[in-house]
């Protein structure tokens, strides 16, 4: 016994034997911490690295890649990340030690990852009473996005995903007084469908705000003090280390053995000039005038060789905005992490300038930010909204702007719409669900700027390999920087004359996008400042990782064929994990709900939004690795389904989330997908004709509609069945409405969901039923819905654009407005009509009842018994 509890000792301690660490010092990781943090490591057979400079330098400290197999640090944000990333070396947070060795093995590197994009990192998540389906998706999506899960409650849970406080569980971590968070599902689902990790505070139980509060209730500020110096591509003044100058000098380590070149786009004053000299001289840098010798390229545009140049041999590029960020805070951070810490595209983005752009319910830095981001992108900014706008961005629905832009049509988006066309460098869809994503009682001021600059779209844009000269090219007509003062004259303010040579960079032929010269004239004076060290050209430095076995290695790139290889091999390896946040992700209805839908209203909740999928036919989630496997192997011999079924006032299910996931489970088996979205469905079964949203929604898509006996058919005998013996059959509905449902069926096949296309219908609020009902259908029959409030200087707004490319689209001589019979309604009816035959047109104020016939015949039909008068509202009243 005592040889094997030796045998174990010695095991433990040698479980880091084949880890040589470097540990990157940052402002969240303290000196004794990480002091601490390497005896440990050590303790377990670990070698540290040593540091290649003093800990006062750690702000510019180089990590030895050639050495190292993991690096330790809080944060992605420092000068090597890259090249580690590119020669597999696994960064991983402080977390991951301790994790390791109470596991008594290696933890997964990825699931203790700093990276952003894995916003579930260092999340350990316990599920609580919840249906199967919604727990497995919420494990699927945690799991895919770094976190962990674990099947019972202990000390090492940070989060329980419940519905009540009533579970065993949560009362085990109450009685233990664990410091876990216990919240609802619908967080998963949010951050899930953002992309993007928000406040857990409006979801905690047991007084979740999100079920209390009203929707109209006023929603806090976020106030952002993180974006300050990162808000504006230009910024305004030169900012101070400390109060005494000298002192900052001494302090100043950022640029430590770092050469700095400043372009002369940046159009900087000879006096301004010198003192960021000084700063950087002062800093342990030097500043030359050579592109080739530069460590840090500093512009202001995009479109100069030399901006060129210094990309392809992958030096650090940023502009005057991130230039002052690392003088303040004496920190390395990325140019890339800030999307206007990197230089801007003096033309903006294709497309963008035909954009209108407005802005609600962000404040302080972040509106600053995002006012100066649609600039840079080429959009022009309103502080007020007009008609003529084209889109809202705003953090959350609760304003007065938000309602003038579901009134007028405007596009009404967070954030991320602008964050990502932006860092893309590609317009990014509307329609994406991302971007309409607005969860309750959270302001999503509080995630602006997470969303970095996507280096591959920008090089494929802006340098590509062989647009023209190559990094190494040597010449003398090379565009010069601004002036710069000699070195080795220390910081002093002597003045030396120099002349600006012109770029010649206008001359060589570049694709558009990098084809403009650096055609800025410096507001240097005179005189102006020359660095000695020369004007010679040089090949630039090799990448500091060099692959093992090579002899050569190409000057502008920044790793190896075999690190390609490596990184391709991993890139397979994480492909189950992306793949499986991506389904979770489109999956409809989101992880809270899981597609799984038992009731269905008469009027569906308005604010309902869904999105289509195709890969509703697997189940999702896994109980870590082994559970995951497991799954996977019970649903990867399924074939795809041969029926893809919508379900419309169905009631088996009703009350019994259990029953109802086991048998969707065994319909799928059959070849059955139920799916909750009548866009995507091939079959619709009801029990009678009805007047639901899914049952109206469906039918421009002709599915073939069947009794809801098929369904109970399949389940009692365990066997598909013929559908074509199961065609709806209701002859009393038939004859109630007026029409036969064969004939209906054949109309919208005619129609091809195009039976209000180039129609602008709109829509009062207090419409019975909600405005996003008939918006749906309307939307789903080809039209356009409007939201009418008769606000002033509203005018009439034209059918879509691309019907009047149509012969057959001309536009409707009718405008119609969809209303109730109430008198808030009935006073919007003069203001409607005024509007209406201003435009030349004829206005209908119809009953709600016109649109729900039209769209269940797939006809358009109107009779003066739709059309509202004064008389309704008397008699309503």
């Amino acid at each position: 016994m005592a040889a094997t509890n030796a045998e174990d000792g010695a095991e433990s301690k040698a479980l880091f034997e084949q880890v040589q660490f470097y540990i990157v010092q940052t402002g969240d990781l303290r000196l004794e911490d990480a002091e601490a943090l390497s005896k440990l490591l050590e303790e377990y057979g670990a070698r540290g690295i040593p540091r290649s400079s003093t800990l006062e330098n750690i702000s510019v400290d180089n990590v030895p890649l050639q050495d190292v197999t993991h690096i330790i640090s809080t944060t992605i944000d420092f000068p090597d990340y890259g090249a580690a990333k590119d020669a597999l070396i696994s960064v991983v947070k402080p977390d991951w030690v301790k994790a390791s060795i109470s596991k008594g093995r290696l933890a997964n590197p990825r699931q203790y990852s700093p990276d952003p994009r894995l916003f579930f990192s260092g999340l350990i998540v316990c599920c609580a009473d919840l249906p199967s389906g919604d727990s497995d998706a919420i494990v699927g999506g945690v799991l895919a996005m770094g976190g962990l899960y674990s099947s019972a409650v202990s000390k090492m849970v940070t989060h329980i995903v419940a519905l009540t406080m009533d579970s065993d569980k949560c009362q085990t971590a109450l009685s233990k007084n664990l410091k876990c968070k216990v919240l609802l599902p619908h967080w998963f689902d949010d951050c899930l469908r953002l992309g993007k990790r928000i406040d857990e505070g409006p979801y905690c139980l047991p007084d979740p705000e999100i079920l209390r509060k009203r929707p109209e209730d006023r929603i806090p500020e976020a106030n952002r003090h993180d974006m300050q110096g990162a808000s504006s591509p230009r910024p305004g003044r030169l900012p101070t280390p400390s109060s005494s100058p000298t002192a900052s000098r001494r302090q100043l380590t950022i640029f430590q053995n770092k050469k700095v070149m400043l372009s002369s786009d940046l159009e900087l004053g000879s006096h301004l000039l010198g003192t960021i000299e000084d700063l950087i001289v002062g800093g342990g840098g030097n500043v030359t005038g050579s592109v080739h010798k530069a460590d840090i390229f500093v512009c202001h545009y995009r479109d100069s060789l030399d901006y060129r140049i210094a990309s392809r041999a992958g030096r650090d590029v940023g502009n005057l905005a991130w230039l002052y960020h690392l003088i303040t805070h004496n920190t390395w951070t990325s140019p890339l992490r800030r999307l206007l810490h990197y230089p801007i595209a003096r033309e903006g983005l294709p497309g963008f300038k035909s954009f209108k752009i407005s802005l609600s319910n962000y404040n302080g830095e972040a509106r600053v930010y995002l006012e100066n981001l649609a600039k840079a992108a080429g959009g022009e900014f309103t502080k007020t909204m007009k008609e003529d706008n084209t889109h809202l961005i705003t953090a959350h629905t609760v304003s007065e702007k938000c309602d003038a832009a579901k009134e007028w049509g405007l596009h009404m988006v967070n954030h991320l719409w602008l964050e990502e066309s932006y860092a893309k460098w590609q317009i990014q869809t509307t329609s994406n669900p991302r971007y309409s994503h607005f969860p309750k009682r959270t302001n999503l001021g509080e995630v602006v700027g997470q969303v970095p600059i996507d280096k591959q779209a920008i090089e494929r844009v802006f340098f590509p390999p062989t647009s023209d000269l190559e990094p190494s090219a040597e010449s003398d007509h090379l565009p010069k920087p601004m002036s710069t003062k000699d070195i080795s004259a220390g910081p002093s303010k002597t003045l030396k004359t120099s002349n600006l040579h012109p770029s010649s960079s206008a001359d060589i032929h570049v694709p558009y996008r990098a084809s403009h010269s650096d055609g800025a004239t410096p507001k240097a004076s005179k005189q102006n400042r020359r660095h000695t060290e020369g004007n010679s050209f040089r090949t630039p430095a090799a990448s500091r990782f060099v692959g093992e076995g090579k002899e050569n290695e190409t000057p502008s790139t920044t790793g190896s064929r075999s690190a390609k290889d490596k990184a391709v091999a991993k890139l397979h390896d994480l492909a189950p994990d992306i793949a499986l946040f991506e389904k979770e992700r489109k999956r409809v209805g989101g992880v809270t709900h899981g597609g799984r839908k038992s009731s269905e209203d008469r009027v569906p909740d308005a604010n309902r939004k869904r999105s289509v999928s195709k890969d509703d036919d697997t189940d999702t989630g896994a109980d870590e690795e082994a559970r995951g496997a497991k799954r996977a192997k019970k649903t990867k011999g399924l074939p795809p389904p041969v029926m893809r079924l919508a379900l419309s006032g169905y009631k088996r299910w009703i009350g019994a989330a259990k029953k109802e996931g086991e048998e969707r489970a065994r319909l799928r088996e059959m070849g059955i997908l139920i799916v909750p979205d009548p866009t995507s469905c091939t079959h619709l079964a009801s029990p009678r004709i009805l007047r639901t949203q899914k049952f109206i929604c469906a039918l421009p898509r002709a599915p073939i509609i069947l009794s809801t006996d098929f369904v109970d058919d399949c389940l009692s005998n365990n066997k598909l069945q013929n559908p074509d013996y199961y065609w709806l059959n209701d002859t009393e509905g038939e004859q109630r409405l007026g029409y036969k449902l064969t004939e209906v069926i054949a109309r919208a096949e005619e129609n091809k969901g195009r039976m209000l296309r180039g129609y602008s219908i709109y829509c009062t609020e207090a419409a019975h039923g909600g405005f996003e009902t008939y918006k749906s259908i309307i939307e789903m029959n080809g039209g356009k819905c409007l939201l009418y409030r008769a606000r002033a200087g509203s005018t009439l707004r034209a059918g879509r654009e691309e019907d009047t490319d149509d012969a057959e689209s001309s536009t409707p001589e009718y405008v119609y407005l969809i209303s109730g019979t109430t008198p808030e309604e009935a006073r919007l009816w003069p203001k409607f009509r005024q509007m209406v035959d201003g435009a030349g047109k004829t206005p209908l104020v119809a009953r709600t009842d016109w649109m729900l016939n039209s769209a269940l015949s797939q006809r358009l039909h109107w009779t003066g018994a739709y059309a509202l008068s004064d008389k309704d509202i008397e008699a309503e009243a």
